[in-house]
């Protein structure tokens, strides 16, 4: 689905250039997690950053399906993340006055689906990521796993082909780890998912790669 050749990433700084992706080559494909793993500081982020267009590289190729992306507009960027990528975030990215419910019925709403649509689309998705019953429930109301889930909820409901996770658990204890990450399993036999971790031994545990 994706292959990255000879990706190159660098930042200017007051005259000074640091490099913050250098010569990366690899190939991605649907229906498997692949974890990207470092230290902080060494490029996990801004690799994941440049695979799902929030962010340009400077030199090599990434390939969307075959095709060239180093021509995108900054509109092709726009599309391809609305279109393509669903995103999940350490820090979640819900909106607390919102419910559960009209979190996850927003991008369907800015597809331009009917809001009847949306609703019964909505429901369908809280219901798979284990949140019946909490769909009334504003984002203030909700603990941290059950903002996980709304947010894949949300993330689903674009009909994306690729989940992209950055540190999707580290603000959740054990055990509601283990429930965020069964379910990220589960959606990946229909989507490409990368996860940006700083774990490599949790990685160990569910990744393909």
């Amino acid at each position: 689905m994706i292959k990255l050749k000879n990706v190159n990433k660098f930042y200017n700084n007051n005259g000074i250039t640091n490099i913050g992706l250098h010569n990366i080559s690899l190939s991605l494909s649907k229906n498997e997690i692949v974890a990207i793993t470092g230290e902080s500081g060494s490029g996990k982020s801004t690799l994941l950053n440049v695979i799902t267009k929030i962010d340009n590289f400077d030199e090599g190729e990434i390939y969307y399906k075959g095709n060239e992306t180093a021509y995108f507009s900054i509109a092709d960027m726009d599309d391809f993340r609305k279109n393509k990528v669903g995103f999940i975030f350490q820090n979640y990215n819900i909106l607390d006055s919102y419910t559960v419910l009209d979190n996850v019925m927003l991008p369907l709403l800015l597809k331009g689906m009917s809001k009847a649509e949306a609703r019964a689309q909505a429901m369908l998705l809280i219901q798979k990521v284990g949140l019946a019953g909490r769909e009334k429930h504003r984002g203030t109301k909700l603990s941290g796993g059950e903002k996980q889930r709304c947010v894949i909820a949300r993330a689903l409901a674009s009909d994306c082909e690729i989940l992209a996770c950055d540190e999707p658990t580290g603000n959740l204890d054990s055990n509601t780890t283990k429930q965020i990450i069964d379910l990220i399993k589960e959606i990946s036999k229909e989507k490409l998912v990368i996860v940006v971790s700083h774990n490599l031994y949790d990685a160990y545990e569910y990744a393909d790669r």
